[in-house]
């Protein structure tokens, strides 16, 4: 076993030491930050749909965890928020096509912040070209990073929720819904990108029916929603289609299902209007299947 010098091994746990106390005090000073103010996380808001809502809800005096991966981005919007002097903002980098990551960004959550007003699942990816693509996990890469990241952050999030009520959570969906195939959930026979688009969308309002159920009773409104079709986005543009809403627009819509007094728990807006969703949302068995599914991959008990 190699020898250090007494001087390395005391510059090593200087140095840990440091790291820890500023880790601390970053943790304080966002606290002392989100005093007084909603605190509000918004998955996926470095960019498109995801930013224009965080900047929206930075206007209201709210504070406002930005995540994305992209570092450089989510320090640009957090000092951009900052600049206007009505909110504040932290960010918060993960990869959510990594369930560990996902595990990570919840404890830090858990740990940072003492309350948690609305959770915005709203991080999503959309592949229309190239083959199936695995997670870091094993999982059909559209499944896990659309409703598997989603599930497990609220899963871990749900008790601070339940302590700040009345709070939310706003599951950012689709229009395009496509049933569930649960003998085949990871695409190993039959897999397209808009498939795997579509069950992951409907996965996720499946999952906002089920929780609405499950937390009655404890002020916590649970709600999805297709914000517009065809935004204006980096993803849709990517993709090679025509936009044909704007960010916008869906922006607006987000904002009501975030602020709007008097909404059911358990209800799927088409863009401002209540609506119903693919049968397969309210069907018995299948809620039934997801829950038991999402536990197993997942690892939430």
């Amino acid at each position: 076993m190699p020898r250090f010098p007494r001087s390395t091994i005391a510059l090593a746990t200087t140095l840990l030491a440091m790291t820890g106390t500023l880790a601390s005090e970053l943790a304080a000073q966002q606290r002392r930050v989100a005093e007084g103010r909603p605190v509000i996380l918004v998955t996926g808001s470095t960019d498109g749909l995801g930013r224009e809502v965080a900047r929206r809800l930075a206007a209201t005096g709210a504070h406002v965890i930005v995540h994305g991966r992209n570092r450089e981005r989510g320090t640009a919007l957090v000092q951009e928020i900052e600049r206007e002097g009505k909110g504040s903002a932290a960010f918060y980098a993960a990869d959510l096509s990594s369930l560990a990551q996902v595990r990570e960004l919840g404890a830090s959550i858990l740990r940072d912040y003492q309350r948690l007003d609305v959770l915005v699942n709203n991080a999503g990816i959309w592949l229309t070209q190239g083959q199936r693509q695995l997670s870091a996990d094993g999982h059909e890469m559209t499944f896990a990073v659309n409703y598997l990241s989603g599930y497990l952050l609220t899963r871990t999030l749900l008790p601070l929720l339940v302590k700040s009520a009345p709070s939310r959570i706003v599951n950012v969906a689709s229009v395009a819904q496509t049933p569930i195939d649960f003998g085949d959930v990871m695409l190993e026979r039959s897999y397209s990108g808009m498939r795997a688009y579509g069950q992951s969308k409907l996965a996720q309002i499946l999952f906002t029916v089920d929780l609405a159920r499950e937390v009655a009773g404890k002020k916590v409104t649970v709600v999805a929603l297709h914000p517009a079709s065809l935004m204006n986005t980096t993803m849709v543009e990517a993709a090679g289609i025509q936009p044909r809403s704007t960010v916008a627009e869906g922006a607006d819509a987000v904002m009501q299902a975030i602020t709007a007094p008097g909404i059911e728990t358990g209800t799927y807006f088409n863009g401002k209007r209540p609506t119903r969703a693919n049968a397969q949302a309210y069907d018995e068995d299948a809620l039934q299947k997801l829950r038991s599914l999402s536990r197993k991959l997942t690892g939430v008990e």
